[in-house]
């Protein structure tokens, strides 16, 4: 590797003088400071370090090199395509620049630093090639794949939210079995609460914590998961370390020089609904990740219900879910052309009691997974217990059937199909239906005119009946028992073989709707509520239909709520057509404010509506 300055072309004076020149060539590779590790051979995805020690001079003048050095590194790769990243404090006086190549072949560096000594430094290596599928990307709107081999990615998550903080043995147990029942990812978080926050203080990282985290994130994807890091459960727990913007982009900068070159996603919060000013603390850091992460891993944040009221600031990729039930869900998918992932759509309880209402039996988070599913999301499962003494749970099991059947699909082209009657499906029409019978009785499904295969699925344990024939265009049938919910496939496997050779990641045409907005056309109108209203005051929500059909008769609904004025953006109030809804007191910043009330629905055949009503909102 060849770390030294390029010096200018010397004069003919001193190639008159050989013995100088050689002196002179000594003393300037002495001056110019090469790191203490090489990335030569590093296998390309995988990540490497250059090390750079601080001089006794430069260490006297950045006795906080955490606060105050800044250097950075543009890495070309043998395409031509440039890498910006940020080195990061690694403790006393040393500055690490952590990089993963993305070719094998000659990489070049140059680096900007506020140490004179450091400025303008270059260098080279030679990354090796690699099998490594690479990093996530959006793919084909609503879905993923790796970006090496092009491969679609099948995102089946794990919360363990305090894995930065378990016992040693206890992680390895957690990502080793999740690793087995193949989940792809772990979710968990970069900051804490109370005793566990990642800083000795505002302003100083807890350096053995992030150190610690280092070794963990490494070993998660070295178990071929993705890492995907919270930075703090609530905006209040992330604004009382990082109080003023200056410390938030210093930690920004610290996080993304160490984290970026792993396989990760970046999440935001663990939650921002409850806090005004969530939003633009959420853009703003959002935007700094975006900014200098050049990998450009997928971004969004947690939510208690839908992250999609931050997608319009523009540093958001994919819309993520909490226990957002079945329409807020199947309404979105219609709304973003972006991927949704469902972060925690329930928590199994375990053994360790239910806490909360979204803290259920393997039943009912079963029933939440493929209610997911079947709006276009992507699961991330959670438990209530010490997840090292429950790894092998009825829900884990769950998800790794619900793994096997969508890992044999083209679930990059699936999308939700509302042909149906008696569950809800996904389809690539012609191809492949995907039926989830909730509640076992009649199913009628309306299909292309081809033979299939037909199985029914028991989703508890994978349980497969026998494989029949049925060709025709209106499928009607019933589930082998009704002591438990189904999955009912209908697939022409054949040519689902055929396109999995031919197409490989090729991927269809997916159709995006316009909302339906015209009063004509809406089938419905807000009733109720009339007159002001009231924060944190329960109101009456009502819709009332103005004419009934089919359709109308499977009906989800949606009603939201947004102070424009205040650009916190939009809250969920509820999902059903009629209820008493709270508006919550951080919708607004300023009152008295003008509330706008939208109340979306999606019909039995998938189209959207949506109508607005204003109000007057108080305190």
């Amino acid at each position: 590797m060849n770390s030294t300055r390029r010096a200018a072309p010397l004069g003919g004076a001193l190639r008159a003088v050989p013995l100088l020149f050689a002196l002179a060539g000594a003393l300037l590779a002495q001056a110019a400071p090469q790191p203490a590790s090489s990335c030569d051979n590093t296998p390309a995805w995988s990540p490497c370090e250059l090390v750079f020690e601080l001089s006794a001079k430069a260490a006297a003048a950045h006795p906080d090199p955490y606060s105050s050095v800044e250097l950075h590194a543009e890495f070309r790769s043998p395409l031509m395509r440039t890498y910006a990243l940020p080195a990061y404090w690694d403790g006393g006086s040393r500055m690490v620049l952590r990089f993963a190549p993305t070719e094998a072949g000659h990489w070049e560096y140059r680096l900007t630093s506020n140490v004179p000594e450091w400025d303008g430094l270059t260098g080279a290596f030679t990354a090796s090639a690699s099998d490594a599928p690479g990093f996530l990307r959006v793919a084909n709107i609503h879905h993923w794949a790796t970006e090496a081999a092009n491969q679609p990615h099948l995102w089946m998550g794990a919360s363990e939210m305090d894995f930065a903080w378990l016992e040693d043995a206890d992680f390895r147990a957690v990502v080793d079995a999740r690793a087995t029942q193949k989940f792809n990812h772990l979710r968990g978080l970069v900051l804490g609460e109370g005793a566990a926050l990642g800083f000795r203080r505002p302003g100083s990282p807890d350096l053995a914590h992030f150190q610690r985290l280092d070794q963990r994130i490494a070993y998660i994807n070295s178990k071929g998961m993705i890492a995907d890091l919270v930075l703090a459960p609530s905006p209040a727990a992330l604004l009382r370390l990082l109080p003023d913007p200056a410390a938030r982009l210093r930690f920004i900068r610290f996080l993304v020089g160490r984290y970026a070159a792993r396989n990760v996603t970046w999440q935001g919060l663990e939650e921002f609904e409850s806090q005004a000013g969530a939003r633009a603390l959420l853009a703003e850091t959002g935007a700094l990740i975006k900014q200098l992460d050049p990998y450009q891993h997928p971004r969004s944040s947690g939510a208690r219900v839908t992250s999609a009221p931050l997608l319009d600031d523009g540093w958001m990729d994919f819309a993520a879910y909490g226990a957002a039930g079945a329409a807020v869900g199947a309404i979105e998918h219609q709304l973003y052309e972006v991927p949704g992932v469902a972060l925690e759509f329930a928590r199994e309880d375990t053994g360790a009691g239910k806490f909360g209402p979204n803290d259920v039996d393997a039943a009912e988070l079963r029933h939440r997974l493929w209610t997911a599913t079947m709006n276009g999301q992507y699961p991330t499962y959670a438990n209530t217990a010490p997840a090292a003494r429950s790894t092998d749970s009825p829900g884990a099991r769950a998800m790794t059937v619900w793994f096997n059947l969508m890992a044999g699909t083209r679930h990059w082209d699936l999308e939700p199909y509302f042909d149906v009657d008696g569950g809800r499906a996904l389809a690539l029409p012609g191809v492949d239906y995907i039926v989830y019978i909730d509640k076992p009785g009649p199913v009628e499904l309306t299909v292309e005119h081809h033979g299939y295969d037909v199985y029914w699925l028991d989703p508890a344990d994978g349980t497969l009946s026998a494989r029949r024939k049925w060709s025709g265009q209106h499928f009607t049938g019933e589930p082998p028992d009704r002591y438990h919910d189904w999955v009912l496939r209908l697939v022409r496997e054949t040519t689902l073989e055929s396109m999995n050779r031919s197409y490989k990641f090729e991927s269809r045409e997916v159709p995006v709707q316009e909302i339906v907005i015209d009063p004509e056309k809406v089938p419905y109108e807000i009733e109720q509520p009339s007159g002001a209203l009231a924060a944190g005051r329960a109101a009456h929500f009502s819709a009332k239909l103005k004419r009934t059909s089919r359709a109308t008769r499977a009906m989800l609904w949606m009603w939201t709520a947004e102070v424009t004025a205040d650009h916190e953006g939009y809250r969920v109030l509820g999902s059903a057509p009629q209820g008493d809804f709270a508006l919550p007191a951080g919708l607004a910043v300023n009152y008295p404010a003008t509330a706008l009330l939208r109340l979306y629905a999606i019909n039995g055949y998938g189209t959207v509506y949506m109508v607005a009503k204003g109000y007057d909102l108080n305190q």
